[in-house]
């Protein structure tokens, strides 16, 4: 029997998810946001429902999802469309936020469900499932197994990466004094969430 894998492609793929997961995108910008507005506590619910929710989409993609946008292109161009209309919108309420330092009761982190739901409308989220299906299954035979192994490797550095980043938003807390701040840190986080959308914009020019 073909051996599913060997240490060094284990290794590739962790180090592969990993980079994925912790470098700047949506989901990282978004719990860095919550982290520092709503506390770790708070922000769980959104660390829990980006990795978990993020693990599954790799599993459905590599069990069969992706061979409908192989076959309808024009399926996954919407879903690229959708999601990332979604983030420029996002992105206007965050830098028009008024900045207040306390949070009013209407102003809550993501559930669980939220934040699971998003990563099907996420544009960097379809790329790294789909870009690591097409590198790493290497064995029709082994296919299935090797797509489950994918998605706990994926499970395992999302739930760094989210971790991370939402700690690292409570630490900016302590640079955060007044309004200005808030304001000039929701700009910031603005920006940055339409530039993870340019790559994906200029994917598809």
């Amino acid at each position: 029997m073909e051996e599913l894998y060997t240490i060094t492609m284990l290794v590739s793929i962790a180090a592969f998810a990993l980079t994925a997961t912790i470098t700047p995108g949506p989901n990282n910008v978004l719990l860095l946001s919550s982290g520092l507005t709503f506390g770790y506590k708070r922000t769980l619910p959104h660390v829990f429902g980006v990795f978990l929710g993020f693990a599954v989409m790799v599993l459905l993609v590599g069990l069969g999802i992706g061979i409908v946008f192989e076959r309808f292109p024009i399926v996954l161009k919407i879903l690229k469309i959708v999601g990332m209309l979604y983030l420029l919108w996002m992105a206007y309420k965050i830098a028009s936020s008024k900045g207040h330092m306390k949070i009013k009761e209407k102003h809550k982190p993501f559930t669980f469900l939220q934040a699971a739901l998003f990563q099907w409308v996420n544009p960097k989220g379809w790329i790294m499932s789909m870009t690591s299906m097409s590198i790493f299954v290497t064995s029709k035979d082994n296919s299935i197994s090797q797509v489950i192994i994918i998605a706990i490797l994926f499970l395992l550095a999302g739930a760094i990466s989210c971790n991370a980043w939402a700690m690292g938003g409570v630490a900016l807390k302590r640079f955060i004094k007044d309004e200005s701040h808030v304001r000039k840190f929701n700009l910031i986080m603005a920006i940055l969430l339409v530039v993870s959308v340019v790559p994906v914009i200029l994917e598809d020019l």
